[in-house]
């Protein structure tokens, strides 16, 4: 048998029926299965018939030829593509089942053959990690890396990020990265195998987007279930809000900065925005990582802000509705701020701005010492936490102005 043959698998009390494609490894079946899906079968304790044979032209995925080689056209934009790792640049490790990622850049240029003739590309690996081991020394390493292919000539750079924590990276880099060009990070809710996968339009959304006038940080991302738009939202009002749809992203407070209709390639923005060129390249890529966020809700003893807070040296709290927790934990933040910790309060609500003016509670809140974090979600000011107490003297202010979109003019209903 051959990659290419329509098989019948018998193992155990299952049999499965599809076409057999290229495996990874000796010791294993890949089988496509008439639902699209792949399953990974253990040769050995499985019963193998050919149904019919050369039903496909099946390539061999390891004769890949080493690298890829992709033509340059001078009359089209360089557009670099660095990869971080996540669903899109993943593949389906048969020996578990389990997603992992290990394709690189190049590889997402064989996985996604519609980026031909879009752009010239230029790829690079910072890292190779699922996104819930992010950290921010590659944030570091990723900013840095950015810097480096503007500098070369970039037109645009898309990154290939997890979803799970792709809002902490993109606002990262928005605070570390004043940009005369367009980053835009893109990732994939479903692995390419999956026939509902959603790899090839937000990575060809992402390309275009890149292309485009906007010089801001942004995510690219399915804007609903069907594959026909792209929505970008600014790096530091996004919000994953769904574990697996594919529209999971949305843009907190309001509508998203712009779309990309995939099937007309027209990128179109519908709010003001830092235009390509406006503002030269400039790195700040210090950051203090000892700073912690804390959720309050009721009951939650303020030993544990005590605990997490012990030698940091910032703190952001999710508080309730207009930016409150218990009394009981005001006397802890209030040594919190004598002893020189910046502590910031946020809203858990997903839409709003914290005023701790409003009741008693919140005008304690102040008195010990508390910045209001305005609008910003609580996530983002976390990271501009991070970046602020690295690389502004009067963080109180810093926190509370916007400086990359994060904090808007005013908080309205807008649906």
């Amino acid at each position: 048998m051959n990659p290419g043959d329509r098989v019948r698998v018998d193992r155990a009390d299952q049999t499965y029926e599809g076409v057999l494609l290229p495996s990874s490894t000796a010791e294993n079946l890949v089988v496509k299965l008439e639902s699209g899906y792949n399953v990974g079968i253990d040769r050995e304790a499985a019963a193998v018939e050919v149904v019919e044979s050369d039903v496909y032209a099946v390539e061999d995925a390891q004769d890949t030829g080493g690298e890829s080689e992709v033509e340059f056209d001078e009359n089209l934009p360089t557009i670099s593509l660095i990869s971080t790792g996540g669903t899109i640049a993943s593949t389906v490790d048969y020996r578990t089942g389990a997603v992992t990622a290990q394709f690189d850049a190049e590889d997402v240029l064989r996985a996604v053959p519609d980026l031909a003739g879009r752009a010239n590309y230029r790829g690079r690996v910072v890292a190779n990690i699922l996104s819930e081991n992010m950290t921010p020394e590659v944030w570091q390493d990723l900013a840095d890396a950015v810097r480096e292919e503007i500098e070369a000539g970039a037109d645009g750079v898309v990154v290939m990020h997890g979803t799970d924590t792709m809002q902490f990276t993109a606002s990262a880099l928005a605070f570390m990265l004043d940009t005369p060009v367009p980053i835009v990070f893109t990732g994939s809710q479903r692995s390419a195998d999956r026939p509902s996968s959603d790899n090839v339009m937000n990575a060809v959304c992402a390309v275009e987007a890149a292309k485009a006038d906007c010089a801001e940080v942004l995510v690219c991302m399915h804007a609903g279930e069907s594959d026909d738009v792209c929505a970008l939202h600014r790096g530091t009002r996004v919000r994953k809000n769904h574990t697996s749809r594919r529209d999971a992203f949305e843009t907190v407070g309001s509508e998203p900065l712009g779309n990309v209709d995939y099937e007309r390639e027209e990128v179109t923005f519908r709010r003001d925005h830092v235009e390509r060129g406006e503002q030269d390249l400039d790195l700040a890529p210090d950051l203090e990582t000892d700073v912690e966020l804390v959720k309050f809700t009721p009951g939650t003893s303020p030993a544990m802000l005590e605990a997490a807070a012990e030698d940091a040296e910032g703190v952001v709290i999710e508080g309730t509705g207009l930016g409150h927790v218990n009394t009981d934990w005001i006397e802890s933040i209030d040594a919190l701020t004598d002893a020189g910790t910046a502590v910031v309060m946020t809203s858990q609500c997903l839409d709003g701005r914290v005023c701790d003016r409003v009741y008693d509670t919140g005008r304690d809140l102040l008195d010990a010492g508390v910045v209001e974090g305005e609008d910003m979600l609580p996530g983002t000011a976390k990271v501009k936490l991070m970046w602020a107490l690295a690389n502004t003297e009067a963080v109180a202010d810093a926190m509370q102005e916007p400086l990359a979109g994060e904090i808007t003019d005013r908080s309205v209903p807008w649906t």
